[in-house]
């Protein structure tokens, strides 16, 4: 096996994983795992060092994430995706499931130069980065229909950050790997979906704002 993917080891490796790939799904994740590969050897984006094991525990989130997504009602018209980091979820996120507008948050220069270098050779549509603390963000970044955060803060803290940054009853996604119906004042708990990766169950909670629970 290369140590860097074409689309049709991809295809067989997903489909292996339980995932069945478009052809151009599988072409755009090679163009990302590609990548990632390449800059996480200089500059130490991810842990895991190869395609195989990216793809293996990290990949499946945002595929299933996209699932999730998908069933709502109510689509998001703009998306941020705070300490984003090397992209994950939401570069992957972008090849399933391309509602509305997305913001790829990221304050480190290094990180967000690369993640511009990925929407760019992947060509997502509607797929921004900036390089900002939450903070920092415009007005106009302030009207989320939906946030989505890997491990950016405890999960806690981030629904009480991130109030100002929500459209009146937006979304934020939490990804943990525990279960759990608490929840935080001014929020509702919309709903708790469970998948299994590398034999692991993780766990993504979809909180309202201000809503009504389910």
């Amino acid at each position: 096996m290369n140590s860097l993917p074409d689309a049709r080891e991809i295809a067989v490796r997903s489909q292996g994983l339980g995932r069945v790939l478009t052809d151009d799904q599988a072409r755009l994740l090679s163009v990302y795992l590609g990548l990632l590969v390449k800059w996480n050897s200089r500059m130490n984006l991810v842990g895991p060092a190869t395609w195989t094991e990216i793809l293996d525990t990290l990949i499946q989130d945002s595929w299933h994430l996209a699932d999730l997504l998908q069933t709502l009602a109510s689509q998001p018209a703009q998306t941020l995706d705070l300490g984003a980091g090397a992209g994950l979820p939401g570069i992957p996120l972008r090849v399933f499931w391309q509602q509305g507008d997305y913001y790829l948050v990221e304050p480190r220069q290094k990180r967000a130069i690369f993640m511009e270098q990925a929407v760019a050779h992947m060509k997502l549509p509607r797929t921004k980065v900036i390089c900002a603390r939450m903070e920092a963000l415009p007005p106009a970044r302030r009207e989320a229909g939906l946030i989505v955060s890997r491990a950016f803060m405890p999960w806690q803290k981030l629904l009480v950050a991130v109030k100002s940054c929500l459209a009146p009853q937006g979304r934020v996604l939490v990804m943990s790997n525990e279960t759990s119906a608490d929840t935080v004042d001014g929020y509702s708990l919309e709903q708790v979906r469970d998948y299994t990766v590398a034999g692991k169950k993780r766990y993504f909670r979809l909180f309202v704002l201000g809503g009504h629970g389910f």
